[in-house]
């Protein structure tokens, strides 16, 4: 089990510097805009917004992206205080892009606020408006590892914890839409 763990953890750092060997101002400029998408202070206000019903005939999304936004939370901060993986180790001469939000980069909190809220919406959405909400969506957890605030694998997870919420969400009375 060690050998597979470090065999992994060898591939996604790989991964991460292969990404960010590759940045470019305008990229810079771009995936510091959509990683803020995903902070506190939009996803809550957004999911309010939605929940209260403020935009016609999403109120069911709002409860869900509630319900995945919370779950997700709670499952992507038990886990980093239980795996405990340092932010990653980037190339000489690179650095953060951004601040990270705490020291643990397992698993991306902002990959999965930002699929918590943005599936409900692509599923309820139509056309290309879905597809543009699931792609700033899943863009969010992409900026992380540009950043370089995080490992691809840490978004994996991220990713994978709102869609299980999600799931989760529609299966309840009540929650799903």
């Amino acid at each position: 089990m060690a050998g597979l763990m470090l065999a992994l953890g060898s591939y996604d750092e790989r991964l991460l510097h292969a990404l960010v060997l590759r940045r470019r101002r305008m990229g810079d400029v771009v995936m510091l805009g959509v990683t803020h998408l995903a902070d506190p202070r939009v996803v809550i206000p957004l999911t309010l917004v939605l929940l209260m019903g403020l935009v016609p005939g999403l109120a069911d999304v709002g409860e869900l992206a509630a319900f995945a936004l919370a779950a997700s939370h709670l499952a992507v901060h038990l886990l980093k205080r239980r795996v405990v993986r340092p932010r990653p180790l980037l190339p000489v001469g690179l650095d953060f892009l951004v601040e990270p939000p705490d020291r643990f980069s397992f698993p991306s909190g902002h990959a999965a606020a930002g699929l918590s809220v943005a599936l409900p919406l692509f599923l309820a959405l139509s056309g290309p408006a879905a597809g543009l909400v699931l792609g700033l969506g899943l863009l969010v957890g992409v900026s992380r590892c540009y950043l370089g605030v995080h490992y691809p694998g840490d978004v994996l997870v991220g990713w994978t914890l709102a869609a299980l919420a999600v799931v989760v969400g529609s299966a309840l009375p009540g929650v799903g839409l």
